[in-house]
Protein backbone atom coordinates (compact mmCIF):
# COMPACT_ATOMS: atom_id res chain seq x y z
CA UNK A 1 0.00 0.00 0.00
CA UNK A 2 1.47 3.41 -0.95
CA UNK A 3 2.54 5.71 1.87
CA UNK A 4 -0.31 8.00 2.93
CA UNK A 5 1.61 11.26 3.06
CA UNK A 6 2.18 14.37 0.95
CA UNK A 7 5.83 15.36 1.38
CA UNK A 8 5.60 19.03 0.27
CA UNK A 9 2.73 19.55 2.72
CA UNK A 10 4.67 17.94 5.56
CA UNK A 11 7.77 20.00 4.79
CA UNK A 12 5.66 23.15 4.71
CA UNK A 13 4.19 22.51 8.14
CA UNK A 14 7.62 21.80 9.58
CA UNK A 15 8.73 25.23 8.37
CA UNK A 16 5.49 26.86 9.54
CA UNK A 17 5.82 25.68 13.13
CA UNK A 18 9.44 26.76 13.23
CA UNK A 19 8.41 30.23 12.02
CA UNK A 20 5.33 30.51 14.25
CA UNK A 21 5.99 28.23 17.21
CA UNK A 22 3.00 29.67 19.13
CA UNK A 23 5.17 30.83 22.02
CA UNK A 24 3.94 34.38 21.42
CA UNK A 25 0.26 33.44 21.74
CA UNK A 26 -1.40 35.15 24.70
CA UNK A 27 -2.60 32.82 27.46
CA UNK A 28 -6.21 34.02 27.25
CA UNK A 29 -6.38 33.41 23.50
CA UNK A 30 -4.70 30.03 23.89
CA UNK A 31 -7.17 29.02 26.60
CA UNK A 32 -10.19 30.01 24.54
CA UNK A 33 -8.90 28.03 21.55
CA UNK A 34 -8.06 24.98 23.65
CA UNK A 35 -11.47 25.00 25.33
CA UNK A 36 -13.18 25.22 21.93
CA UNK A 37 -11.25 22.31 20.42
CA UNK A 38 -11.70 20.05 23.44
CA UNK A 39 -15.26 21.13 24.30
CA UNK A 40 -16.73 17.73 23.37
CA UNK A 41 -13.86 15.61 24.69
CA UNK A 42 -14.81 13.36 27.67
CA UNK A 43 -11.99 14.18 30.09
CA UNK A 44 -13.89 12.71 33.02
CA UNK A 45 -14.14 9.34 31.29
CA UNK A 46 -10.40 8.78 30.95
CA UNK A 47 -8.71 6.26 33.25
CA UNK A 48 -6.17 7.45 35.80
CA UNK A 49 -2.76 8.05 34.19
CA UNK A 50 -4.27 7.55 30.74
CA UNK A 51 -1.96 6.94 27.78
CA UNK A 52 -2.86 8.49 24.44
CA UNK A 53 -1.59 10.23 21.33
CA UNK A 54 -1.63 13.52 19.47
CA UNK A 55 -1.48 12.74 15.74
CA UNK A 56 0.03 15.72 13.92
CA UNK A 57 1.19 17.42 17.10
CA UNK A 58 2.85 20.30 15.21
CA UNK A 59 4.29 22.82 17.67
CA UNK A 60 2.96 20.86 20.64
CA UNK A 61 0.62 23.69 21.60
CA UNK A 62 -2.33 21.42 22.47
CA UNK A 63 -0.08 18.73 23.91
CA UNK A 64 1.28 21.27 26.42
CA UNK A 65 -2.10 21.37 28.15
CA UNK A 66 -3.27 17.82 27.51
CA UNK A 67 -0.15 16.34 29.08
CA UNK A 68 -1.06 17.82 32.47
CA UNK A 69 -4.29 15.80 32.47
CA UNK A 70 -2.91 12.36 31.53
CA UNK A 71 -0.11 9.92 32.29
CA UNK A 72 1.63 9.54 28.92
CA UNK A 73 1.18 11.47 25.70
CA UNK A 74 2.70 10.34 22.41
CA UNK A 75 3.40 13.38 20.24
CA UNK A 76 3.46 12.20 16.62
CA UNK A 77 4.26 14.23 13.52
CA UNK A 78 5.89 13.34 10.18
CA UNK A 79 7.83 16.64 10.09
CA UNK A 80 11.13 16.55 12.00
CA UNK A 81 11.01 20.35 12.22
CA UNK A 82 7.66 20.22 14.00
CA UNK A 83 8.84 17.56 16.44
CA UNK A 84 11.87 19.74 17.26
CA UNK A 85 9.54 22.62 18.19
CA UNK A 86 7.28 20.32 20.25
CA UNK A 87 10.29 18.92 22.11
CA UNK A 88 11.40 22.44 22.96
CA UNK A 89 7.95 23.30 24.31
CA UNK A 90 7.73 20.12 26.40
CA UNK A 91 11.36 19.99 27.41
CA UNK A 92 12.14 17.78 30.40
CA UNK A 93 8.58 16.44 30.68
CA UNK A 94 9.01 12.68 30.89
CA UNK A 95 5.32 12.12 30.20
CA UNK A 96 5.88 13.23 26.58
CA UNK A 97 7.13 10.69 24.05
CA UNK A 98 8.02 11.93 20.56
CA UNK A 99 7.74 10.09 17.24
CA UNK A 100 8.53 11.23 13.71
CA UNK A 101 5.85 9.31 11.83
CA UNK A 102 2.76 9.69 9.68
CA UNK A 103 -0.73 8.37 10.29
CA UNK A 104 0.03 5.14 8.45
CA UNK A 105 3.15 4.47 10.53
CA UNK A 106 2.00 5.24 14.08
CA UNK A 107 4.55 3.37 16.25
CA UNK A 108 2.03 2.19 18.84
CA UNK A 109 0.43 -1.21 19.26
CA UNK A 110 -3.11 -1.65 17.94
CA UNK A 111 -5.69 -1.44 20.71
CA UNK A 112 -3.24 0.03 23.19
CA UNK A 113 -4.32 3.66 23.71
CA UNK A 114 -6.81 5.18 26.16
CA UNK A 115 -7.50 8.18 23.92
CA UNK A 116 -6.33 9.99 20.81
CA UNK A 117 -6.88 13.22 18.97
CA UNK A 118 -5.92 14.88 15.70
CA UNK A 119 -6.74 18.55 15.26
CA UNK A 120 -6.52 20.22 11.87
CA UNK A 121 -4.35 17.47 10.39
CA UNK A 122 -6.19 14.63 8.64
CA UNK A 123 -7.55 16.88 5.87
CA UNK A 124 -3.92 17.47 4.81
CA UNK A 125 -3.34 13.74 4.25
CA UNK A 126 -4.04 12.23 0.79
CA UNK A 127 -6.44 9.54 2.05
CA UNK A 128 -8.19 11.11 5.03
CA UNK A 129 -10.51 8.13 5.53
CA UNK A 130 -7.64 5.70 5.72
CA UNK A 131 -5.72 7.98 8.09
CA UNK A 132 -8.72 8.18 10.42
CA UNK A 133 -9.03 4.39 10.46
CA UNK A 134 -5.29 4.08 11.18
CA UNK A 135 -5.74 6.32 14.22
CA UNK A 136 -8.80 4.52 15.55
CA UNK A 137 -7.11 1.15 15.24
CA UNK A 138 -4.63 2.21 17.95
CA UNK A 139 -7.40 2.80 20.51
CA UNK A 140 -8.76 0.43 23.11
CA UNK A 141 -12.45 -0.43 22.81
CA UNK A 142 -14.44 2.40 24.34
CA UNK A 143 -11.56 4.89 24.07
CA UNK A 144 -12.43 8.37 22.69
CA UNK A 145 -10.98 9.96 19.58
CA UNK A 146 -11.30 13.70 18.91
CA UNK A 147 -10.91 15.13 15.43
CA UNK A 148 -11.07 18.52 13.76
CA UNK A 149 -11.53 18.51 10.00
CA UNK A 150 -11.99 21.50 7.70
CA UNK A 151 -15.61 21.89 6.73
CA UNK A 152 -16.89 22.21 3.18
CA UNK A 153 -18.91 25.33 4.10
CA UNK A 154 -22.01 23.15 4.34
CA UNK A 155 -23.46 25.68 6.82
CA UNK A 156 -22.81 28.65 4.52
CA UNK A 157 -24.80 30.23 1.66
CA UNK A 158 -23.86 29.66 -2.00
CA UNK A 159 -22.17 33.07 -2.37
CA UNK A 160 -19.87 32.25 0.56
CA UNK A 161 -18.83 28.94 -1.02
CA UNK A 162 -18.14 30.76 -4.30
CA UNK A 163 -15.94 33.26 -2.48
CA UNK A 164 -13.97 30.39 -0.96
CA UNK A 165 -13.49 28.74 -4.37
CA UNK A 166 -12.03 32.01 -5.64
CA UNK A 167 -9.62 32.21 -2.71
CA UNK A 168 -8.60 28.61 -3.25
CA UNK A 169 -7.17 29.55 -6.63
CA UNK A 170 -4.78 31.80 -4.72
CA UNK A 171 -3.89 29.00 -2.31
CA UNK A 172 -2.97 26.64 -5.12
CA UNK A 173 -0.58 29.23 -6.55
CA UNK A 174 0.93 30.57 -3.32
CA UNK A 175 1.49 27.13 -1.79
CA UNK A 176 3.91 26.22 -4.60
CA UNK A 177 6.24 29.15 -3.97
CA UNK A 178 9.45 28.97 -1.86
CA UNK A 179 8.71 29.08 1.86
CA UNK A 180 10.16 32.55 2.46
CA UNK A 181 7.91 33.96 -0.27
CA UNK A 182 4.88 32.06 1.08
CA UNK A 183 5.51 33.45 4.54
CA UNK A 184 5.85 37.03 3.27
CA UNK A 185 2.79 36.83 1.03
CA UNK A 186 0.57 35.28 3.69
CA UNK A 187 1.71 37.88 6.25
CA UNK A 188 0.60 40.51 3.74
CA UNK A 189 -2.75 38.70 3.30
CA UNK A 190 -3.19 38.68 7.07
CA UNK A 191 -2.48 42.42 7.27
CA UNK A 192 -4.47 43.52 4.24
CA UNK A 193 -7.43 41.13 4.36
CA UNK A 194 -7.74 39.17 7.62
CA UNK A 195 -7.17 42.11 9.95
CA UNK A 196 -9.44 44.71 8.32
CA UNK A 197 -12.23 42.22 7.57
CA UNK A 198 -12.18 40.85 11.11
CA UNK A 199 -12.28 44.35 12.60
CA UNK A 200 -15.19 45.33 10.37
CA UNK A 201 -16.98 42.21 11.60
CA UNK A 202 -16.26 43.14 15.23
CA UNK A 203 -17.49 46.70 14.74
CA UNK A 204 -20.61 45.45 12.97
CA UNK A 205 -21.31 43.01 15.79
CA UNK A 206 -21.05 45.80 18.36
CA UNK A 207 -23.66 47.71 16.36
CA UNK A 208 -26.00 44.74 16.61
CA UNK A 209 -25.43 43.14 13.21
CA UNK A 210 -25.46 39.39 12.66
CA UNK A 211 -21.94 38.55 11.48
CA UNK A 212 -22.45 34.78 11.19
CA UNK A 213 -21.76 34.78 7.46
CA UNK A 214 -19.39 37.74 7.40
CA UNK A 215 -16.10 36.52 5.86
CA UNK A 216 -13.31 36.07 8.44
CA UNK A 217 -15.60 37.06 11.32
CA UNK A 218 -14.14 34.10 13.26
CA UNK A 219 -10.98 36.23 13.71
CA UNK A 220 -12.71 39.29 15.13
CA UNK A 221 -11.30 38.69 18.62
CA UNK A 222 -8.04 36.98 17.77
CA UNK A 223 -4.54 38.43 17.65
CA UNK A 224 -2.65 39.35 14.52
CA UNK A 225 -0.21 36.57 15.45
CA UNK A 226 -3.02 34.03 15.01
CA UNK A 227 -4.07 35.67 11.76
CA UNK A 228 -0.54 35.38 10.36
CA UNK A 229 -0.28 31.76 11.46
CA UNK A 230 -3.65 30.82 9.99
CA UNK A 231 -3.05 32.72 6.75
CA UNK A 232 0.14 30.72 6.23
CA UNK A 233 -1.73 27.54 7.17
CA UNK A 234 -4.56 28.37 4.79
CA UNK A 235 -2.71 29.73 1.75
CA UNK A 236 0.67 28.09 2.18
CA UNK A 237 -0.45 24.45 2.30
CA UNK A 238 -0.25 22.32 -0.82
CA UNK A 239 -2.86 19.68 0.07
CA UNK A 240 -6.18 20.65 1.60
CA UNK A 241 -9.44 18.71 1.65
CA UNK A 242 -12.82 19.70 3.07
CA UNK A 243 -15.75 17.65 4.30
CA UNK A 244 -19.37 18.16 5.25
CA UNK A 245 -20.67 17.24 8.70
CA UNK A 246 -22.44 14.24 7.18
CA UNK A 247 -19.25 13.06 5.44
CA UNK A 248 -17.24 13.35 8.64
CA UNK A 249 -19.84 11.42 10.60
CA UNK A 250 -19.86 8.69 7.96
CA UNK A 251 -16.04 8.45 7.99
CA UNK A 252 -15.97 8.20 11.76
CA UNK A 253 -18.55 5.43 11.81
CA UNK A 254 -16.71 3.57 9.04
CA UNK A 255 -13.49 3.83 11.07
CA UNK A 256 -15.18 2.09 14.01
CA UNK A 257 -16.29 5.06 16.13
CA UNK A 258 -19.71 5.26 17.74
CA UNK A 259 -21.62 7.79 19.82
CA UNK A 260 -20.23 10.58 17.66
CA UNK A 261 -20.85 14.08 19.04
CA UNK A 262 -20.20 17.30 17.10
CA UNK A 263 -19.39 20.72 18.49
CA UNK A 264 -22.14 23.01 17.25
CA UNK A 265 -20.06 26.18 17.05
CA UNK A 266 -16.95 27.25 15.17
CA UNK A 267 -14.42 26.04 14.28
CA UNK A 268 -16.19 23.55 12.01
CA UNK A 269 -16.14 20.57 12.31
CA UNK A 270 -14.96 19.24 15.65
CA UNK A 271 -16.26 15.79 16.57
CA UNK A 272 -15.58 13.06 19.09
CA UNK A 273 -16.53 9.39 19.14
CA UNK A 274 -15.55 6.20 20.97
CA UNK A 275 -14.11 3.08 19.42
CA UNK A 276 -16.81 0.43 19.19
CA UNK A 277 -15.29 -1.89 16.58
Amino acid sequence: MPQNIDRPTVEGFGREWQAYDQSALAEKEYREAFDAYFSVFPWDGLPKNAEGFDLGCGSGRWAADVINRVGILHCIDPAPGAIAVAKRRLANDKRAHFHVAGADQIPLADGSQDFGYSLGVLHHIPDTRRALSDCVRKLKLGAPFLVYLYYSFDTRPAWYRSLWRTSDVGRRAISRLPFAVRKAMTAFIAASIYWPMSKIALASEKLGADVTNFPLSHYRRTSFYTMRTDALDRFGTRLEQRFSRAEIGAMMHAAGLGGVVFREGAPYWIACGRRVA
